[in-house]
């Protein structure tokens, strides 16, 4: 039916399980489960940053899941939605490192956002749990966020946003600071290094 199995990935060729089992779950608690935890993260970064921004980055983190799956689970099936959550998770924390100086109370967003991160991956330990899609999918979605949820500067905004024959006393020439320029040619480096040796261990 399209989930995710090893030897029909690699030695029958059929690549489209690595997206498709994305779709599917094993049974009616686990997709109540996962349609929860994508209201209460999806939506947030939806509202944020967009609708395309975040499919993309939904898509790719659950493709990085289902890869890092089929590289260590050879021996069982593997469905569900997780990896590409716990690829929102991870973007949800490069996304707070990359912006970290517009936010007020730093150190508070850092520690619920870690809290409940390691709170999922322990559930990872529970048994038919496959912890390497959530793994794969929250390192994907961890450097994925550093390429597509970068925000301006407040006082590139301000100057773009600033009336015409006003002077707007700010010494910020540059959409982005330079550790965010930085941050994201580092993330879109792994991601292409990353996903092609899986590819190629695959």
């Amino acid at each position: 039916m399209g989930g995710l199995e090893w030897s029909k990935v690699v030695q029958q060729h059929q690549g489209w399980r690595l997206i498709a089992c994305i779709w599917l779950h094993a049974g009616v608690v686990h997709i109540l489960a996962n349609m929860l935890g994508l209201v209460f993260i999806g939506l947030r970064l939806e509202q944020e940053f967009g609708f395309l921004k975040i499919s993309i980055l939904y898509l790719l983190s659950g493709f990085g899941g289902s890869l890092l799956s089929a590289l260590f689970i050879q021996n069982s099936i593997s469905v569900g939605a997780s990896g590409a959550l716990f690829g929102l998770l991870g973007a949800m924390l490069s996304e707070l490192l990359t912006n970290w100086t517009i936010y007020a109370s730093k150190c508070a967003a850092l520690g619920t956002l870690i809290f409940i991160i390691v709170i999922n991956l322990a559930v990872g330990v529970l048994p038919h749990v496959d912890n390497f899609a959530h793994i794969g999918g929250f390192m994907s979605g961890f450097l994925l966020g550093f390429v597509f949820l970068v925000r301006p500067q407040f006082g590139w905004v301000n100057r773009k946003k600033c009336p015409q024959g006003y002077e707007l006393d700010s010494a910020v020439k540059s959409k982005h600071n330079a550790y965010q320029y930085a941050l994201w040619l580092m993330a879109l480096i792994l991601l292409i290094v990353g996903q092609g040796h899986k590819l190629n261990a695959s």
